[in-house]
């Protein structure tokens, strides 16, 4: 199945982002989490999903790709601990995996880290999802003179979702070369996913405090805090209590190997209840150094650990609440 929406035509599709059904709580038992990736799609069919929707997946052009491995190939360096990609294959092969993971339809992230890459980026990751099935349209910024036009233009074509790299791209989102942008995504409920906690190491101009600036601008800008704005997990379910739009992604959260860098509140669950539905599933595929049912695993666990969650709150998490988020059909 292609989850691409057909460009400029939404009259099939429910608003993005604008919707925010709660999911059923408690109403029965959570699966046995899986084991392994191969498990997943048992997983899945005991869960009674048809599949999982994730917001936060990383495909590249091939050369820019290339450098973002070879940048986590030296991650002593840069983090003080290893990180070794395990999915380090060839494109097809990473769209592969993802259909046998049971992944229904995926968001194909992009992101530039110097001026003159948010135009062929964006460019690139419309004609990526026009040509990979389950891949959704999406886009990028930065700010720089020409943001509106490119991303206005793909917003039109179809774009359902925006990364905006804070840390990477070293900028600060307030900028005032970005205010028309975020505009642009608050009119058309385009939600951005932005990367703008102080995880894995802080950034020039990273932190929740940074990014609620523009919320207050912009408070209908629908927005994904990534990581859950690691590690600032707390502050994080802050902002999307107050702002309508705004919504967590699980990326990387709750894993073994993120514990060990940013350790989740005890009672992480129990603060999940009254935002249940403003979660969505997100993993980092394929730039993670662990398998993918990990982050499933994590998530299930969540969802076991209080009954007001259960089975309903996973069913939102994995699916129902991010195809919402892009508009595709639930």
């Amino acid at each position: 199945m292609t989850a691409s929406p057909a460009r400029g035509d939404d009259t099939a599709l429910p608003p993005r982002g604008d919707e925010t059904a709660s999911p059923a709580q408690g109403v029965d038992t959570v699966p046995a989490p899986p084991q392994s990736d191969d498990d997943v799609p048992r997983f899945l069919t005991e869960l009674g999903v048809p599949g999982i929707v994730d917001v936060h997946v990383h495909f590249l052009p091939e050369r820019v790709m290339a450098k973002v491995w070879a940048y986590f190939d030296e991650a002593e360096t840069h983090y003080g601990r290893a990180w070794p990609i395990h999915y380090k294959t060839p494109e097809a092969d990473r769209v592969a995996t993802l259909q046998k993971l049971g992944v229904r339809a995926f968001a194909p992230l992009v992101y530039p880290h110097k001026p003159d890459m948010g135009r062929w980026l964006t460019e690139w990751a419309g004609d990526f999802a026009a040509r990979t099935p389950d891949a959704v349209p999406t886009a990028t910024l930065y700010p720089e003179p020409d943001v509106v036009d490119y991303l206005g233009a793909a917003v039109e074509a179809g774009a359902r979702a925006v990364k905006v790299h804070v840390q990477v791209g070293a900028f600060d989102p307030r900028d005032e070369l970005l205010r028309p942008a975020w505009g642009l995504l608050a009119e058309a409920g385009v939600p951005a996913i932005i990367h703008c906690g102080h995880g894995p190491i802080p950034g020039r101009h990273t932190g929740l405090d940074v990014f609620a600036g523009v919320l207050a601008e912009h408070p209908r800008l629908p927005v994904v805090l990534a990581h859950a704005g690691m590690p600032d997990f707390t502050g994080a379910l802050d902002l999307v209590r107050r702002h309508e739009r705004v919504h967590i992604d699980t990326t990387m959260v709750g894993t073994p190997y993120s514990l060990q860098i940013a350790p989740l509140p005890d009672d992480w669950a129990a603060q999940l209840v009254d935002v249940a539905d403003k979660v969505v599933f997100g993993s980092d595929f394929p730039n993670i150094p662990y398998a993918y049912f990990e982050q499933v695993k994590a998530v299930a666990g969540w969802a076991a650990a209080d009954d007001r969650l259960g089975a309903g709150f996973l069913r939102s998490v994995l699916h129902d609440a991010p195809a919402r988020l892009l508009g595709l059909p639930t």
